[in-house]
C-alpha cells in the first residue's frame, strides 16, 4: 500500500506516518516545513520526504501519482494562529485543498481533515444538540469573527471534496476531528498551552473558560479511527466524526489534572473563555463505531500524562501553524 501524507511533518501527520509504516505501508510525506527542518522525530521515520508549498499549483508537478491513499492534513490550525491572521488561514487552507483536488486523479483514495468547528455556530445558537452527529445543519453565527476563518475554510473544503469527488470519481472520506491532543501539537491548543504554563510554574495561574466542556481525544485514538475509515473503503463517501466521547470534562477539571501531573499548586484565577468559543463540544460517534468498531483506548489521565511528559522533555516547541 502506497500512502501520500500532505502535511505529514506535523502533529497528526507524523503519528499517522508511524502507524502506516507499522502496518507495512510505503509512506511519502509532503510538507513546507514551516516549523523548521531540525526535527529528530521526523528524521527517525523511514518515509520519503518532499518539500513543497501546496498553495502553489506548480509544486504538484514534482509529486508523482499512483497512490493507494492520499491524506490531506496540511492547514493553518490553532485558535491563536487563526486569530492572528485569519486571512492567511482562509488562503492557505483553501488553496492547498483546491490545488490538491485539481491534481488528484480518479481512483486515488482521499482523506480530508475537517473539524468540529464547522458546526460550532449551531451549538452556540442552541439549534444543534451535544453530543453532535454528522447530520446537523452547519451554521456560522458571526462571519466577522476571526475564529470562524478556520471553520469556514474547512466548511468550504468539505463541499469541495464532496462535489469534486463526485465529478472526478475520487473516493473520499471526510474526518471531522474533535479536540485531538498529544505530543508534537505545538503550543496553540489548550492542553499543551496549560501544560507549558504549569511547567514554568506560573503563579497565580489563569484559567480561561473554566465551565466550558470538551471531549478530548488522544492522537493515538484519532489515528486509529483514520486508519480504520480508510481501510477497505468502509468510510467512502462519508463525513465521519472522530474523537473520544467517553470522558467529557470541563476546563477547570482539565487544568487541575494537568497541575497534579506537573506537581504545581498555584493560586487559580478564573477568567471568561475567549470570544466565540463554543461552551460545550462532544461528538456523537455512532457512525464511526458502526463503520469501524472503533473504541477509544487512551484515557484522559494517561493521555495527559503522556503529553505533559513529552513537553517536559522537549520544552516550548515552535508552533506549526500549517499542520493539523
Amino acid at each position: 500500500m502506497k500512502a501520500l501524507i500532505l502535511g505529514g511533518a506535523g502533529f497528526i501527520g507524523l503519528h499517522l506516518t508511524r502507524r502506516l509504516l507499522g502496518e507495512g505501508h510505503s509512506v511519502t510525506i509532503v510538507d513546507d516545513f514551516s516549523r523548521g527542518r531540525n526535527d529528530p522525530e521526523l528524521a527517525s521515520v523511514d518515509a520519503d520526504v518532499l518539500h513543497a508549498d501546496l498553495t502553489d499549483p506548480a509544486c504538484f508537478r514534482d509529486i508523482p501519482h499512483g497512490w493507494d491513499q492520499i491524506y490531506l492534513l496540511a492547514a493553518v490550525v490553532g485558535v491563536r494562529n487563526v486569530d492572528k491572521d485569519p486571512a492567511r488561514a482562509i488562503r492557505i487552507n483553501t488553496l492547498a485543498l483546491l490545488n490538491t483536488l485539481d491534481w488528484i486523479r480518479p481512483g486515488e483514495h482521499l482523506f480530508f481533515a475537517s473539524t468540529s468547528e464547522v458546526y460550532a455556530g449551531g451549538v452556540s445558537a442552541g439549534i444543534v444538540p451535544v453530543p453532535t452527529a454528522e447530520t446537523v445543519p452547519l451554521t456560522v453565527d458571526d462571519i466577522t469573527a476571526p475564529r470562524y476563518a478556520y471553520g469556514t475554510s474547512k466548511l468550504l473544503g468539505e463541499a469541495a471534496v464532496i462535489h469534486t469527488g463526485r465529478a472526478k470519481e475520487i473516493p473520499y472520506v471526510i474526518g471531522r476531528f474533535h479536540n485531538v491532543y498529544g505530543p508534537r501539537m505545538g503550543a496553540a491548543h489548550v492542553i499543551p498551552e496549560v501544560a507549558l504554563r504549569a511547567l514554568r510554574h506560573e503563579d497565580p495561574f489563569t484559567v480561561f473558560g473554566a465551565d466550558q466542556s470538551r471531549a478530548f481525544c488522544h492522537v493515538d485514538d484519532a489515528v486509529e479511527a483514520v486508519y480504520r475509515l480508510m481501510a477497505d473503503g468502509v468510510g467512502d463517501g462519508r463525513i465521519v466524526h472522530i474523537g473520544n466521547d467517553t470522558e467529557e470534562t470541563n476546563i477547570a477539571d482539565l487544568v487541575k489534572l494537568i497541575l497534579r501531573v506537573t506537581g504545581h499548586n498555584p493560586v487559580l484565577e478564573y477568567r471568561p473563555a475567549p470570544a466565540n468559543s463554543v461552551a460545550r463540544r462532544c461528538p456523537d460517534l455512532t457512525l464511526l463505531r458502526s463503520l469501524t468498531g472503533y473504541v477509544p483506548t487512551v484515557s484522559l489521565d494517561d493521555g495527559v500524562r503522556h503529553t505533559v511528559d513529552w513537553y517536559a522533555r522537549n520544552g516550548q516547541p515552535t508552533d506549526a501553524p500549517l499542520k493539523v
